[in-house]
């Protein structure tokens, strides 16, 4: 519980909104062109980050040609 609530401390909702789900499906289109099965939720992660000029921190596979992404 004590790693949840750290999580939740420095976390924050990003709400969805009409330009972020716009985003987020175009880059699903563009994703799933060289990932197969790059999913929707990933490219919610990936508009979120751009949208936001973050860095996406992450061991999944889907990211790794991904500039936003740090592997960990």
């Amino acid at each position: 519980m004590l790693a949840l609530k750290a999580i939740e401390d420095n976390s924050a909702l990003e709400p969805v909104d009409t330009g972020l789900a716009k985003l987020a499906g175009e880059l699903h289109a563009e994703q799933r062109k060289k990932i197969s099965d790059f999913g929707l939720a990933d490219a919610f992660v990936l508009a979120t980050a751009r949208k936001k000029s973050a860095k996406i921190l992450t061991g999944d596979p889907h990211f790794k040609t991904i500039p936003e992404a740090v592997p960990v």
